[in-house]
């Protein structure tokens, strides 16, 4: 999988799904940071696919308390799957830069949506400190980058399901939650209802973060055509990444983040690709932007020997 050497790029700068501002800026830093140059320098052609931009906090009319911006973000979801399903028609690969983490809504449903028409589904492997796994009734904040991963199992608002065609984007058997350590109550229940695998932190100090990248990968890959990779930069250390929408102390380290970055890239089933969350705001002179490139490279193949 993944024969492609051409790369649609496709920038989603909302905010409107976070409890904090900043992460709309989030691909003009990674674009600063020379992500389009580590791409090509790695032999692929960058296409400019598409931009989507929300309408900001100061003129969106946020609605249901529980769900904060819900129009605009299935707008913008909308918007982001179009662009994501033009670049995988033109046999280009995906890779999305956020925004917070509700853009996956339209990102991955496109994704599935492609695969679908072939008769092909396709597995997920979710990096992120969080299971956004909140539905309306269980949502802490109202905040919808929270919710992302229930709505692409086909739990939530119709607004927001609906997106990703006639049936949810992904099943829970090829699912994997990778660097939790931050969960509520009606996350924990919907993951023992679905039978979602979510690796805490703990058992990847336990276990080892390769091993538990090797289990993510046989569920994504069981039955499917590959899977998408969406990345949350929250996943990783404060320490290494500060920049981010929602940092949670005790992260994956440098290396941890990049080796499930690399061991991705070497099953070559990767068919599409997202990085989330980066807050330039809470950044340290571009330094998560630059560690995020780094990233993106390893996911796309660059090697240390």
């Amino acid at each position: 999988m993944n024969p492609q050497r051409d790369v649609a790029l496709i920038s989603v700068s909302i905010d409107l799904g976070a409890g904090r501002r900043g992460v709309d800026m989030g691909p003009s830093a990674l674009r600063i940071a020379g992500i389009t140059g580590a791409v090509e320098s790695l032999g692929y052609t960058v296409r400019e696919t598409g931009t989507v931009t929300a309408t900001g906090f100061e003129t969106a009319t946020p609605g249901d308390a529980q769900l904060r911006f819900l129009d605009e973000i299935a707008a913008v979801a909308e918007r982001a799957c179009a662009h994501v399903t033009d670049g995988l028609e033109n046999e280009r690969l995906p890779l999305i830069l956020g925004g917070d983490h509700s853009l996956s809504i339209g990102t991955v449903a496109a994704v599935a949506r492609h695969y679908r028409a072939r008769n092909e589904r396709i597995g997920l492997i979710w990096i992120d400190a969080h299971a956004d796994m909140n539905r309306p009734e269980t949502t802490p904040s109202g905040n919808i980058h929270g919710m992302s991963l229930a709505v692409l199992m086909g739990r939530g608002p119709d607004r927001l399901t609906s997106i990703s065609g006639e049936a949810p984007a992904v099943r829970p058997e090829n699912v994997t939650v990778l660097g939790v350590r931050q969960l509520d109550q009606g996350e924990r229940d919907l993951i023992s209802e679905l039978g979602v695998r979510v690796i805490t932190m703990s058992e990847i100090d336990e276990r080892g973060v390769a091993a538990c990248m090797n289990e993510a990968l046989e569920r994504a890959n069981d039955g499917t055509v590959g899977f998408h990779l969406s990345y949350d930069l929250d996943s990783l250390d404060p320490v290494v990444a500060p920049g981010v929408g929602t940092p949670v102390q005790g992260g994956l380290t440098y290396r941890e983040g990049h080796l499930v970055c690399e061991k991705a890239a070497a099953t070559r089933r990767i068919v599409s690709l997202e990085l989330v969350e980066l807050n330039p705001v809470l950044d340290d002179r571009n330094r998560t932007a630059h560690m995020a490139v780094g990233l993106v490279g390893s996911a796309l193949g660059r090697r240390i020997l």
